[in-house]
């Protein structure tokens, strides 16, 4: 596949799967994560996502990250494209990367370093070496805003730089370096933050956005998508409203509900998430509650779950 071409098949939404933790245990819960994406392929996700924020990476070790990008590979078996997560050392990147390219990923997404002191130059450095160092296509995962835009547009003419995740909520300055870098690139925009700001960002010139919801309504999340790519507004801001009141509660605790809400709006409805790993705790009897009010607003609990 030319690198044009998977970048346009990024026009979508990137479901970013979660990593499924048995209750005692913690291990990794793989026939869960067999179920979950397999689940998110029925209906209808053409980006799976393993190892990204909200399927834990921080918390994985560096082999249980490759074994899930392996398995998700397996599961998947050519059905969606696969976007394997990887991060920390410009090493362990390409070392993580380098793996997930022989297991069969299709490209790979490349997480923010994690250091207390870093400087443009030497995040273009970072991010270049690991584009270069694979033969396969990379998405940038761009969220510190202490960073300038300049980053973006000195990587953007490298070919296998095919998407780059936008997670700064500033639609100026996102408008601005989607208009400043060439359109003749390979890149294709993508909103990082979710429902809740893929509206803004889609009509900014972000052609698709990544989701954590997706796991558990997928069916309101492609509403949505399909929405934006009809110009549909009544339709965007109805769905809009409907999936807010989740997506407030996923960002409460400065986004350390994140993971956890998604995980516990999925055990309600059955599906197989179990817990997460410190740092984040589970959810306290209040938010469990407007998780269920969330879901039985949406028609997903019932009465056999003894839940509404």
């Amino acid at each position: 596949m030319s690198f044009a071409k998977l970048s346009k098949q990024l026009e979508t939404i990137c479901a970013i799967n979660i990593t499924p933790f048995y209750m005692n245990t913690k291990e990794i819960d793989y026939k869960g994560l067999e179920e979950n994406v397999n689940f998110l392929i029925n209906n209808g996700a053409k980006v799976i996502v393993p190892c990204g924020n909200t399927g834990e990476f921080y918390t994985l070790t560096i082999e249980e990250a490759k074994t899930v990008t392996k398995r998700v590979v397996e599961i998947v078996n050519g059905r969606a494209i696969v976007m394997a997560g990887v991060g920390y050392s410009m090493e362990t990147a390409i070392e993580l990367g380098t793996f997930a390219q022989q297991a069969g990923a299709d490209c790979i997404m490349i997480h923010q370093p994690i250091h207390p002191y870093v400087t443009e130059q030497g995040y273009i450095s970072y991010f270049k070496k690991i584009i270069e160092a694979l033969e396969i296509p990379s998405i940038i995962y761009f969220k510190d805003p202490n960073l300038s835009d300049d980053v973006l547009k000195e990587l953007a003419p490298l070919d296998k730089l095919v998407g780059v995740k936008y997670s700064i909520n500033d639609l100026q300055r996102f408008a601005k370096v989607v208009r400043e870098v060439p359109k003749e690139t390979n890149i294709t925009w993508i909103c990082g933050t979710a429902e809740k700001w893929a509206p803004f960002f889609y009509h900014a010139g972000a052609k698709g956005f990544t989701s954590g919801l997706v796991n558990v309504y997928p069916q309101k999340s492609f509403e949505l998508l399909k929405a934006l790519q009809q110009e549909d507004q009544e339709t965007i801001w109805s769905v809009w409203d409907e999936v807010l009141p989740f997506e407030n509660l996923r960002a409460k605790y400065a986004n350390g509900n994140n993971v956890v809400v998604v995980k516990e709006a999925m055990e309600q409805v059955g599906l197989r998430a179990g817990v997460t790993r410190e740092p984040v705790d589970p959810l306290d009897k209040e938010d469990q509650a407007e998780v269920s009010k969330i879901l039985a607003s949406w028609g997903l609990l019932n009465e056999k779950a003894g839940l509404i």
